[in-house]
């Protein structure tokens, strides 16, 4: 079986300076992956007379793109750990089964999410918040979309495959040659070809479909250290199993941001109607701004984390956590005191309507103001599942979205007179409240995990 210096690496170099190889192009990938969406969302948002009722519409779509990229996670954030941990204690058979049992099963999450969002995706977007304004934009962007699902699984699922093999700069360049097509794409198509959002989702599918090229290039040639078998693709209970165990905290992690959307907009569109579900759409881009970079940390960190784990080096768990905890702390906090701080410039980067964007700075400025807390609970919930603890972090991941933050979007406009306000407020106290209890729980079993050390299942 093949194996390589980036693994000995793994067990052997520097903390810091490996997380620093390993985290900076994630990050980068986080950020360029963000770009698919963020940027349709800024040229949809400035197309002359309709940029609001057109960006407010795809928002609207919200839901489905992230319960995509739900089942994308369900199959990769559990499987490439547990090929890491496999790696790590040089079992690298095991790692290449794990990896074409999730294959298999992104291939079929790819069929039934295709036909069933391509199908009822007027009547849920309808169902989501949409007007007759807003409704015929969100409509043309998702039936657009949902034909690329394969392409997103693909990019989304076999990407952490090749992180966790510590090819960053290959899983880097996956969302980097995708982002930069869409770029370019999204203003010929949205303005020369007029063709709105339809054109913005047609750039989007074309540069995933790219991406995916890519990978699937990359994870079935030779520079690959685990590699896409015919023989691995199909789905056994014993290997794919643990790895939905593991996977299930990430998948309600994001499958709760798409409950989370909808909850989100139809109390705003109660309350504050279009402009305030057109601020929503934006808050969530800004949101995101700060969270897949730190999400990107901890992906960088967990083939650091996973493989020593597996290695039963303790010590060098202990220093990768630390030092990919501090790094995420120090950014949420900078990012959200620059948000609070100058919300006009975050809010028009995204429209150019002024009432839109004046109602967005207010809203940023609640919305945004527990967002330092993210650092503690994003690192220590992935630190979770690094080292392989499926229950303990699916609890955390359900506690900060479905037993906070859903119940308090209804609760708190209760007990306030602007209604809209109560509702922007959920967000930050169920991310200090969440961040607590994370992180007094993580700081607390970290030391009896390393102690019980990796279950060999």
């Amino acid at each position: 079986m093949k194996t390589s210096t980036r693994t000995r690496d793994l067990g052997s170099g520097s903390i810091p300076g490996l997380l620093m190889k390993l985290a900076v192009p994630t990050v980068v990938a986080q950020v360029v992956n963000l770009l698919y969406n963020v940027v349709d969302r800024i040229y949809i948002g400035h197309i002359p007379e309709i940029g609001g009722s057109a960006l407010t519409g795809v928002g609207l779509f919200a839901p489905i793109l992230m319960l995509i990229n739900a089942f994308a996670a369900l199959a990769s954030s559990g499987g490439a750990p547990r090929a890491a941990i496999a790696m790590g204690a040089k079992d690298n058979e095991r790692a290449e089964k794990i990896l074409g049992n999730c294959f298999a099963l992104l291939l079929l999450f790819s069929a039934v999410l295709t036909v069933t969002f391509y199908t009822f995706s007027p009547v849920l977007l309808d169902l989501f918040g949409g007007s007759k304004e807003t409704l015929p934009y969100a409509i043309d962007y998702a039936r657009v979309y949902v034909l690329g699902t394969f392409f997103v699984m693909m990019v989304m699922g076999l990407n952490p495959f090749i992180t966790t093999q510590g090819f960053t700069k290959i899983s880097m360049l996956t969302t980097l040659i995708g982002a930069v097509i869409n770029i370019i794409l999204d203003p010929v198509f949205i303005f020369l070809l007029g063709l709105g959002v339809k054109g913005a989702a047609i750039a989007t599918v074309i540069s995933q479909a790219v991406g995916s090229i890519w990978v699937l290039n990359f994870i079935t040639g030779e520079k690959t250290i685990l590699k896409l078998r015919k023989k691995n693709i199909r789905l056994e209970g014993k290997v794919i199993g643990p790895c939905l165990a593991l996977g299930i905290s990430t998948f309600v992690m994001l499958s709760t941001e798409s409950l989370l959307s909808i909850s989100f907009n139809w109390s705003l569109s109660e309350f504050g109607g279009d402009v305030a579900v057109g601020a929503m759409t934006i808050l969530t881009s800004v949101s995101q701004l700060v969270f897949l970079p730190m999400q990107g940390i901890c992906q960088g960190g967990q083939p650091l984390i996973s493989y020593n784990f597996g290695a039963g080096n303790g010590n060098r768990v202990k220093q990768a956590f630390f030092t990919q905890f501090g790094a995420c702390v120090v950014f949420s906090c900078v990012s959200c005191a620059a948000i609070v701080l100058l919300p006009d410039v975050f809010a028009g980067i995204f429209t150019s309507d002024k009432e839109l964007a004046q109602y967005t700075a207010w809203a940023l400025r609640i919305y945004m103001a527990g967002y330092f807390a993210l650092g503690f609970q994003i690192s220590c919930q992935q630190g979770f599942m690094a080292l392989g603890q499926a229950k303990v972090s699916l609890l955390l991941a359900v506690l900060r979205k479905i037993i906070l933050l859903i119940p308090l979007i209804f609760i708190l406009p209760l007990f306030f007179e602007n209604k809209v306000f109560a509702v922007f407020l959920a967000e930050p106290v169920s991310d200090i409240v969440a961040a607590l209890v994370t992180t007094v729980t993580f700081m607390t079993k970290f030391g009896s995990i390393l102690k019980e050390g990796p279950s060999r299942k």
